[in-house]
């Protein structure tokens, strides 16, 4: 896969794209990641990217032009790819693990970083998708570019060392995950379950299945109105509400 991202501040993605999976994906030629200044295709002497809105109004609005000549560039670049195009903007469609495995499937995908103010209409003719990170409004677009590049790039073939991580991520399945553990079987007082250590397969992946229930009913309710439950989870879930009624 190849990223290209359009920033005005292109060294904040000098560690995070270095570092952990993504460095790892990158060492492995699973990925190759460009940053560009589009600041540095402005047609302008003072390479001025933004300008006040016509009609007034409070801020400045990016360019159409820097960002569409930025575009271009990478366009000519690659022309034979065909590129996802998208743009960071508190009023798209909100990112989540669905549209997260949607880019994985991409070869070539692209993230406009706004700044200031907002953008000029026109640039929306030049993306194929507006994404937000959540209801909040960030001082500019890097950061949710990170965030979405991160949870894209870990879904990518032989990215992850073992490849059911993450089919079984809170989110892929629908559910929240279950609780894990690893060594010491007790700490200060606090012990593994004992179904996880008695090595039957079939108990333990029936405790994974409800506890991954219980945690998406206590946490997350909201996931379970349009999940698909089977008759056997329709059971457990019974179980779960009468038992935590019980501690209550």
């Amino acid at each position: 896969m190849r990223i290209d991202v359009l920033t005005l501040f292109p060294r904040m993605f000098e560690g995070p794209m270095g570092e952990s999976i993504i460095g790892k994906a990158r060492d492995k030629a699973l990925l190759e990641i460009n940053v560009s200044n589009f600041r540095d295709f402005a047609n302008n002497k003072h390479k001025t990217v933004d300008d006040y809105p016509y009609g007034g109004g409070a801020g400045m609005l990016l360019k159409v032009q820097p960002i569409y000549d930025n575009l271009k560039a990478i366009e000519e670049a690659t022309p034979t790819v065909k590129k996802r195009v998208i743009l960071l903007d508190p009023a798209g469609k909100k990112f989540d693990q669905k549209v997260a495995e949607e880019f994985s499937k991409e070869d070539h995908l692209i993230f406009i970083c706004g700044h200031y103010e907002g953008y000029d209409e026109r640039i929306r003719t030049l993306v194929t998708d507006e994404v937000s990170l959540g209801d909040y409004v960030l001082t500019g677009g890097e950061l949710g570019a990170m965030v979405m590049i991160d949870a894209t790039v870990r879904l990518l073939p032989d990215v992850l060392g073992n490849e059911t991580s993450a089919m079984t991520d809170s989110h892929s399945t629908g559910l929240l995950e279950h609780p894990q553990y690893t060594r010491p079987a007790e700490f200060e007082g606090m012990k593994v379950p004992e179904v996880l250590m008695n090595g039957n397969h079939k108990l333990i992946e029936a405790w994974q299945l409800k506890e991954s229930l219980r945690r998406t009913y206590l946490r997350r309710p909201d996931m379970l109105a349009s999940y698909p439950l089977t008759k056997e989870m329709e059971k457990m879930l019974i179980e779960i509400k009468n038992e935590e009624k019980s501690t209550k």
